[in-house]
């Protein structure tokens, strides 16, 4: 039993700092403090959907299976750096076509970097609570000020959600933003943001796995038969 933002961390090489974790079901930002954002992977690709049917009321899109609506989110959608612009101006939207095989084909044009925004901005989708950088910048403002000059420099991110193009740099100036505009200017977010931070809390889980000092927390299944799943809180509490 391990907390998915300590083993983001531990992915990394890191034992203290900040973990956003954008996933499929849930966004976090972590440290002794925990924020969480009902807007993550599976939202998106739901998003999504509902973004190419009003853009195209085809009823084979409502049909379009979730596997090929998410596969369609990874390969063309982004992160805008400039939302509100890229919204206003036809002009700086990128559209591209896919035969989807069912013989309907859709096109996605501004739907590629409003597909993502919602962790950013839920109130895209009705939801009152703050987005990612927001709920960042809350929980270094429940640390104590020893250390809150220290975690920004290693802001560790994890979960397929980061993935996006785009989505660092936004989530890097968006962070900044908050602290000038509350008066932390000094502190300067530094992003760790792996190739492979979409798997970063199963490899953070498999290093932690191999450490000598974890060796005493294995159970096998004879313990486990013997004393039932109240060994598990025995062990690791």
């Amino acid at each position: 039993m391990a907390s998915t933002a300590l083993l983001a961390l531990c992915s990394v090489g890191a034992f203290s700092g900040l973990a956003l974790e954008a996933g499929a079901g849930v966004c976090h930002a972590w440290q002794e403090a925990t924020f969480r954002l009902d807007v993550a992977g599976s939202t998106l690709s739901r998003y999504l959907r509902d973004l190419l049917v009003a853009a195209c009321p085809d009823q084979r899109l409502h049909a379009l299976p979730r596997k090929v609506i998410t596969q369609l989110k990874k390969r063309c959608c982004y992160v805008s750096l400039d939302f509100d612009g890229d919204l206003r101006n036809p002009a700086r939207h990128h559209p591209v076509s896919f035969y989807l095989g069912n013989g309907c084909s859709v096109c996605l044009s501004s739907e590629r970097f409003r597909c993502p925004e919602p962790i950013f901005q839920p109130g895209l989708l009705g939801q009152a609570e703050p987005g990612l950088p927001t709920l960042a910048f809350q929980a270094l403002q429940r640390m104590p000020a020893t250390l809150r000059t220290r975690l920004p420099n290693t802001v560790v991110l994890a979960g397929g959600s980061t993935l996006f193009p785009g989505f660092t740099e936004c989530l890097e100036m968006e962070l900044e933003a908050q602290c000038w505009r509350h008066g932390y200017g000094a502190l300067q977010p530094r992003l760790v943001a792996k190739p492979g931070r979409g798997t970063a809390v199963w490899t953070g889980g498999s290093m932690m796995a191999s450490l000598h000092s974890f060796q005493c927390y294995w159970m096998t299944r004879a313990m486990y038969q013997e004393c039932g799943s109240r060994l598990v809180h025995e062990v690791f509490n």
